[in-house]
Formats: C-alpha cells, sequence, structure tokens
C-alpha cells in the first residue's frame, strides 16, 4: 500500500466517527460537533434583531470561519473516499457515490449557502439562514438515529402505509363533512374544504388550537368524532414508529451477539476482533453495559 493511499485512509479514519483509543479522530469528532453547534446556535441568536445590530460583525466573521472549516473537511472527505475504490476502479466513482450520498449532500448544504450569498448577492437572507440550520444534519456522522428512523420506517413500511392511509382517509372525510356543516356560518373559516383541512388536521392530531371551531350542532358533533377518530389514528402511528424502533434495536442486539459468538469460536476475543466488535458497538450505539451483558450470555450458552 503506497503512502498517498495510507494517507487518503487515515485522513478518512481521523473525519469519521472515531473508535475509542482513536485519539485524533476522537478529538476531530468533538470539534466538529461542537462547530456545528455553535453554528446553530448562532443562526438562531442572529434571529435576535438586537444582538445582530450589536454583535453582527462576530456573527459574520464566524460563519466566515466556520465555512472555511467546514469547506477544509468537504475537500477533504472527497479526496479521502478515493481511498475506498475497488481494485481497477478509479477513484472518481467512490468520491462520486460520496458527493451523492446524504452525508455528503449535508456536508455541501453545510457550506453552499456562504457561497450562494457571495455569488448571487440578491438572494433572501431568511432563506439562506434556514439553510444554514440544515448544519445540524451534520450529526448524522456521528450518530445513527436518522438511519435508524428511516430503517424501523422501511422495515413497517407496509403497516405505516396502511396508518397513513387510514389518517388521509380521516382527513379528507372530516374536513369535507366540517365544511357542509360550517360554511353557511363560518365562510371565512371554512370557506372550501382544503380550507377546511387546517382544523381537520389539527383536531386529528389532537393539538386543537381553538383558532377555528365548529359553532353549528352538526359541526359539534363531527367535530367530537374526529377527535376520537384523530386519537386512534395517531396512537397508531406513534405505535408502529415505537415498535419499529424497538424491532431495530433487537435486530442490532441479535447480530452484534452473532459477532461475538463468531469471535468466541477459538474462546478468546483478542485484539483485533476487540477493536472490530468496539467498532461495530459504536457504530450500533449499543451501550458497554448492554454489551458485557451480551458476552456473559454467549459465553453461558457456549458453557452449557
Amino acid at each position: 500500500m503506497s503512502n498517498y493511499h495510507q494517507w487518503q485512509l487515515r485522513t478518512l479514519q481521523v473525519l469519521e466517527k472515531g473508535e475509542a483509543d482513536d485519539v485524533p479522530s476522537k478529538v476531530c469528532d468533538y470539534f466538529i460537533l461542537v462547530l456545528v453547534f455553535l453554528n446553530i446556535v448562532a443562526v438562531v441568536l442572529e434571529s435576535v434583531s438586537s444582538l445582530y445590530v450589536t454583535y453582527g460583525l462576530y456573527f459574520r466573521v464566524f460563519e466566515v470561519v466556520s465555512v472555511g472549516l467546514f469547506t477544509v473537511e468537504y475537500i477533504l472527505r472527497i479526496w479521502a473516499n478515493g481511498a475506498l475504490k475497488q481494485p481497477g476502479d478509479d477513484a472518481s466513482n467512490s468520491r462520486m457515490t460520496y458527493v451523492l450520498s446524504f452525508h455528503g449532500l449535508i456536508d455541501l448544504i453545510a457550506i453552499l449557502p456562504f457561497y450562494l450569498q457571495v455569488l448571487l448577492p440578491g438572494l433572501d437572507l431568511r432563506v439562506l439562514r434556514i439553510l444554514r440550520l440544515l448544519r445540524v444534519f451534520k450529526l448524522s456522522h456521528y450518530s445513527s438515529a436518522l438511519e435508524d428512523l428511516f430503517s424501523a420506517i422501511y422495515q413497517e413500511r407496509r403497516s405505516f402505509a396502511a396508518a397513513s392511509y387510514l389518517l388521509l382517509l380521516a382527513l379528507i372525510l372530516t374536513s369535507s363533512f366540517m365544511y357542509y356543516a360550517e360554511n353557511e356560518h363560518q365562510p371565512d373559516k371554512f370557506s372550501s374544504i382544503p380550507n377546511s383541512m387546517y382544523w381537520s388536521l389539527i383536531t386529528l392530531t389532537t393539538v386543537g388550537y381553538g383558532d377555528v371551531s365548529p359553532v353549528t350542532s352538526v359541526g359539534k358533533v363531527i367535530s367530537i368524532f374526529t377527535a376520537f377518530l384523530g386519537v386512534s389514528v395517531i396512537a397508531m402511528l406513534t405505535g408502529i414508529v415505537a415498535s419499529a424502533f424497538s424491532n431495530q434495536l433487537a435486530r442490532k442486539k441479535v447480530m452484534y451477539e452473532e459477532q461475538i459468538r463468531q469471535a468466541l469460536e477459538d474462546g478468546v476475543i483478542d485484539d483485533e476482533e476487540q477493536r472490530m466488535l468496539e467498532k461495530l458497538r459504536l457504530e450500533f450505539g449499543l451501550s458497554e453495559e448492554q454489551t458485557r451483558q451480551l458476552i456473559d450470555q454467549v459465553n453461558n450458552d457456549k458453557s452449557q
């Protein structure tokens, strides 16, 4: 392996979520996490007019420094991903795979608003600030929460689609009934079925702002029915997602337990296997206590 390729691999290791014994990588992780957090705080505080008038210069300097650091990180990630190329393949393919990946797009969005503002100064700054808030998704480099959510919903996609269909059906029916019941008495609030969907969705989700409410007897009956229907459907969706998350964790434990069994086939977990299990533990988001319990369970099964 050439020194160039070794440097690429090492750079990628440092930029990605680090293992417990990789100090440079862990320092890089914490530095980026803190930088992302400070950027989110800065965007939020900039919305306070008095603070922006007083400290606007500091906000702008911090933004320039942050974008510079994020740009360097993005370029390094593109370069380092060339080390993942397959034998006989071109490095540009693996780099393009990163660029078009979820993490690659988020890393691009982290710096894009600044350069858009420089190239197109006429853009609405409020829109650019909203885009800057998307930097929070850079935290997905170090947490599998989003991936777990998408994976959990995908695994339960049939149940989730069925519950979503019921919610859509309830939204259309209740908003239609409420429109015909209330339009004559409240034409400004129930002027059309699409306009009535606002009331229906707020009621179905059990939020109930109270800014739009029925005044007729029929409308009140529909409102009561809608509220009960909303509790049922929303509870169903919540239960599906909660169950999917639980199943996702169970699948991870089973996969991790299988890796432990393979590592303990010779009766001992060597250093290489320990590093592999630790990396897998961090990737799966398992605690050290859960790991010890799984190892004890495997040892007990082997001794029986």
